[in-house]
């Protein structure tokens, strides 16, 4: 690899490591002289490095970076610091969470449609541990508010990006009713 390549992944793995949350994939870029693709494929490349010998990853959500631990470290740090990271969601709300993560904006009603029930407490939970956003309001009647992922729903299921999600249509070949409703919306 040469020198130069190697000196920007440095250079980029220093800014995310200190830096308190995510980055904007843009100013990474402005700030390693780089075009967003190309710091895009660079991430591409040190997290395929990440997976073969370090417990660190680099996410991607909503054009934004962050470095972060691999998820198979969670148990291990978990235990280290003597706490329990890791909460059960009931079905309802992995429902609700899938629904949302594939249709993201989407309001309420949208997601209710879908599922058939009530979402109301479904979705104050998913607020309440930080899973998903407010992203707006819809112009429709009466402006509902539109609902979307955020960087900790990535973190808690070990994606990099939403692009890691399951592909939907292959899933429904499984029989789900749930997976062939979100294909008709």
């Amino acid at each position: 690899m040469d020198e130069s390549k190697v000196s920007l992944k440095k250079k980029i793995e220093a800014v995310l490591f200190v830096s308190s949350g995510s980055v904007p994939m843009d100013s990474l870029a402005k700030f390693a002289d780089i075009s967003v693709s190309e710091l895009s494929s660079l991430i591409t490349e040190m997290n395929m490095e990440y997976d073969q010998a370090h417990s660190l990853r680099i996410i991607e959500h909503k054009k934004r970076v962050q470095l972060t631990t691999s998820p198979d470290m969670a148990v291990s740090l978990e235990e280290f610091l003597g706490i329990e990271i890791t909460t059960t969601l009931s079905r309802a709300a992995l429902e609700a969470l899938a629904i949302i993560a594939y249709k993201q904006p989407i309001t309420r009603p949208q997601i209710e449609e879908v599922r058939g029930v009530n979402s109301d407490g479904v979705v104050r939970n998913l607020l309440s541990k930080g899973l998903i956003q407010e992203l707006g309001r819809a112009e429709t009647l009466g402006k509902p508010v539109l609902y979307g992922t955020t960087e900790d729903f990535l973190h808690y299921f070990g994606l990099q990006s939403l692009d890691d999600l399951p592909d939907v249509e292959k899933e429904v070949s499984h029989g789900g009713k749930l997976e062939q409703n979100i294909l008709k919306q």
